[in-house]
């Protein structure tokens, strides 16, 4: 019971954690904030000459932007890291609900650098193959690749004879 208690407590704070960060991402992606720095900027630029250009004048405009910089960087990073995984998991469930793609790409995202440049020659490689045929509806599967490019040339030729 408690367990379920503490990762409810959890996943409210996390559901308000992720509502703050989107109202954030998105208010801080409007035209209104960003016309709104530029005119801090100029403000600030016109301030210039009241403080005689000093230390402090040029300190408030760093430590200010240095401050907005660093708490944007983690609420950006999280908003994009909830929105990468929601397309894998919807990119997932394309790949298992279709028969003929193989289910070994549903976690792609965890392979290491090399096995991905694997991938990226083998799906070059059908790329090639689809071209070949000439046909823009033409796909094949990581698993079924071969067969299908047999089976389709196959049926290319018998057409030709026809």
């Amino acid at each position: 019971m408690e367990k379920s208690i503490i990762s409810s407590q959890k996943l409210k704070k996390a559901r308000v954690f992720n509502n703050i960060a989107k109202w954030v991402t998105r208010r801080a992606g409007s035209p209104v904030m960003s016309i709104s720095a530029f005119a801090i900027i100029i403000l600030w630029i016109f301030t210039g000459p009241l403080f005689n250009f000093s230390d402090t004048w040029q300190l408030v405009i760093n430590t200010g932007t240095t401050i907005i910089t660093f708490l944007m960087v983690f609420i950006i990073q999280q908003s994009q890291n909830r929105d990468t995984a929601a397309i894998h998991l919807k990119l997932n469930e394309l790949i298992a609900s279709n028969e003929k793609a193989s289910n070994r790409l549903v976690d792609i995202e965890d392979l290491t650098e090399e096995e991905l440049e694997v991938l990226k020659i083998f799906y070059v490689n059908l790329s090639g193959k689809a071209e070949k045929e000439m046909d823009l509806y033409s796909s094949h599967s990581l698993d079924e690749a071969e067969d299908n490019h047999k089976f389709k040339l196959k049926r290319v030729r018998k057409v030709k004879e026809n």
